[in-house]
């Protein structure tokens, strides 16, 4: 899947289904843009990009339908983005998730880049939680694992800022698949920051229910979405930061 936000909300290329939605309830709606989310025709990575001018309730979704492929037995992918934000000057407080990839129940798997909450500068981080009492056998809240306890990657001074994109890929490597290693990796500027290893990531999301979602609390400028089907290697990392017009000159 490949969303360029030059021309609109909706993928310029999908596996799947193209459409942008949100949900509302029970049910996922056509997605439209509004004074918090914007379409900014100029101020992209590569032309037109995505606003997030305030902390909002509106978080653009694409849904699975054979985008992210997500199965029970073998899934592996890559996510990339390039975002442009001062997270200490720029967001809210709380936590902020700029892309999740989520399922029918929490508890069931949840996949996220996040900024911490409390920490000043804030940390960056990528987490796979898989079933919780997988990563979670105490039932304790998340802010209360010792870092090196949870299934996450954690940049504690990531270069992000507002004059300058940052490009971010996430892997997930054999997720449900228990005859191999099941691994995630962050890349940050064509850069692996780190690995969570050693966890059985075991899900049990509904595939019909799985969705790519973007903008949880946060303030800033995103572009250039992408989801590959497999887990990029650090070489293709590097050759997909550097190219010069984005995603676009794969299709």
């Amino acid at each position: 899947m490949h969303v360029s936000f030059d021309e609109g909300l909706d993928a310029d290329f999908s596996r799947g289904d193209r459409k942008c939605y949100v949900q509302q309830g029970a049910n996922l709606v056509a997605a439209a843009v509004n004074d918090d989310v914007k379409l900014a025709p100029t101020a992209g990575r590569f032309g037109g990009g995505l606003h997030f001018t305030k902390k909002n309730n509106l978080r653009p979704a694409y849904r699975d339908t054979g985008a992210v492929g997500y199965n029970d037995r073998n899934w592996s992918r890559s996510v990339s983005v390039w975002l442009k934000l001062n997270p200490d000057l720029d967001l809210e407080p709380g936590y902020c998730d700029p892309v999740q990839i989520v399922g029918d129940d929490l508890k069931k798997g949840f996949i996220f880049l996040e900024w911490s909450k409390d920490e000043t500068p804030r940390f960056f981080r990528y987490a796979i939680r898989p079933l919780f009492p997988i990563w979670n056998p105490d039932n304790v809240q998340w802010g209360d694992i010792p870092f090196n306890k949870r299934p996450m990657v954690q940049v504690e001074k990531a270069p992000f800022s507002r004059d300058a994109w940052t490009h971010v890929v996430f892997s997930l490597e054999n997720v449900n698949d228990k005859s191999r290693p099941q691994i995630g990796r962050l890349h940050i500027n064509g850069r692996l920051q780190g690995t969570i290893e050693n966890w059985d990531l075991t899900f049990g999301w509904d595939p019909d229910k799985v969705l790519v979602v973007l903008g949880a609390a946060y303030v800033g400028h995103l572009d250039d979405l992408a989801v590959f089907d497999h887990a990029l290697t650090d070489g293709e990392v590097r050759l997909l930061y550097g190219l010069k017009n984005g995603v676009r000159e794969l299709r």
